[in-house]
């Protein structure tokens, strides 16, 4: 029960790591408000935690758009009466093998995954920062650090998740922390369309030392630490989680 006494918004919960993570915060104690684009997701979600016992309630949210996640962080707080966790799991990706992805394409990737993440972690910062122990975890990427087969905007926008991590750990210390986790290639419903061609799985699978691909479960445990007291000291992180691809 890691999370005893925290009160969770995670956006993306519907499905692939935002599912992963609102099940396993809920499992160690957190009441999770579960937020995602598609309300039936984000409803299935917060059912499977309360069916086994833990407290979840369903929100609908744009995160590309303020007024919507103004209205999730004033419902968490009317569910659970405060708020000490912010998860940014909301995403989309581009087009892969496309190196001038058209401008609506870019444009809705960097909203989604850059200025989404922007505008969830601003509404939600003052609640954070009253409990005086805020956390606040974004997801980036292994192709926010390195270069890789994804489209460019995939990669500029995670890029800039992880350097908007950074200024937010300096411009709220200390009374929210703000880290982000880099995953290698997940096996969600995002990469799913990619992973479907044998060659390019057997080449991701080539490309992490540890001979796997990850499961959302792993991200998961990585945000849990993030978000528990144990990384009391701990802000301004990147942390790959990627079976060692970014060591080479």
């Amino acid at each position: 029960m890691r999370l005893q006494g925290k009160v969770a918004l995670v956006t993306g919960a519907g499905s692939g790591i935002g599912r992963a993570v609102a099940l396993r915060f809920a499992r160690e104690g957190a009441r999770v408000a579960c937020a995602d684009l598609v309300a039936e997701a984000a409803r299935e979600t917060a059912e499977a935690i309360t069916g086994a016992g833990g407290q979840a309630v369903a929100l609908a949210l744009d995160v590309t758009d303020a007024a919507g996640c103004e209205r999730a962080v004033r419902a968490t707080l009317e569910a659970f009466g405060r708020l000490t966790t912010l998860v940014n799991a909301a995403g989309v990706r581009g087009e892969r093998r496309d190196p001038t992805p058209p401008p609506d394409e870019w444009r809705r990737v960097v909203e989604v995954n850059l200025t989404g993440t922007y505008l969830a972690s601003r509404a939600a910062v003052h609640a954070l920062a009253a409990t005086g122990q805020g956390t606040i975890t974004n997801i980036a990427s292994i192709y926010g650090l390195v270069g890789g087969s994804l489209s460019p905007a995939y990669a500029a926008s995670k890029g800039g998740v992880a350097n908007l991590t950074r200024q937010m750990a300096l411009e709220w210390a200390p009374r929210v922390r703000v880290n982000c986790v880099c995953p290698g290639v997940i096996e969600t419903p995002m990469t799913a369309p990619l992973l479907a061609d044998p060659a390019w799985r057997e080449a991701a699978i080539r490309r992490h030392p540890l001979g796997r691909l990850g499961q959302p479960e792993d991200v998961a445990a990585a945000i849990l630490y993030l978000a528990s007291d144990e990384a009391a000291f701990v802000t301004g992180v990147a942390l790959p989680v990627d079976g060692g691809y970014t060591a080479a």
